[in-house]
């Protein structure tokens, strides 16, 4: 007898329909390839992250983690559960690159802010520095990219994951 059959957990593609699987897949690849693309951005043109940066980059992780569970648990109530964990964070990190690029980044200091506050709480900053310590202020990362802002274009990272999840969520109803 399986695991399905006994009600435990069950992993693997078996019982996920072939959108709800894309749609995992597309949030999977668009957050670890923004995170790509920071550390691209970062380690190559010298663009140096600040706390909200930071943040989003923790946010484009835990959602790329839940996209992957999401596509690998073969239950509908463990995709709807990725799905709605994926999508809070990606709503999330909506809020928070909006939050970058209208407040943050007017500011000369991203010092004690919420973003700070957070991955400073997390000790990520000092476990895994080259990815989530912040090494320039907000208004220091406000940088274009091909004259849109950097933060605009998480923000829509952000909500196009965001539309995707919502999307699983009514297919695996």
């Amino acid at each position: 007898m399986n695991a399905t059959r006994r009600g435990g957990p069950s992993f693997g593609p078996i019982g996920r329909t072939a959108p709800t699987r894309w749609l995992f897949a597309f949030v999977a690849v668009a957050s670890f390839g923004a995170l790509a693309a920071a550390l691209v951005s970062q380690y190559a043109y010298g663009m140096d992250p600040c706390p909200w940066c930071v943040l989003e980059r923790l946010i484009f992780v835990a959602m790329g983690v839940f996209a992957l569970l999401g596509l690998v648990w073969r239950r509908p109530a463990g995709g709807r559960v990725a799905a709605t964990f994926a999508s809070l964070l990606a709503l999330a990190g909506f809020a928070a690159a909006m939050w970058q690029h209208l407040v943050a980044a007017k500011s000369a200091s991203c010092n004690l802010t919420l973003a700070d506050r957070i991955m400073t709480a997390t000790q990520l900053d000092k476990l895994v520095p080259s990815v989530f310590e912040a090494r320039a202020s907000c208004a220091d990362a406000a940088v274009n990219l091909a004259g849109i802002p950097y933060d605009f274009l998480a923000a829509a990272f952000f909500a196009l994951c965001a539309i995707a999840m919502v999307r699983a969520l009514r297919l695996a109803a």
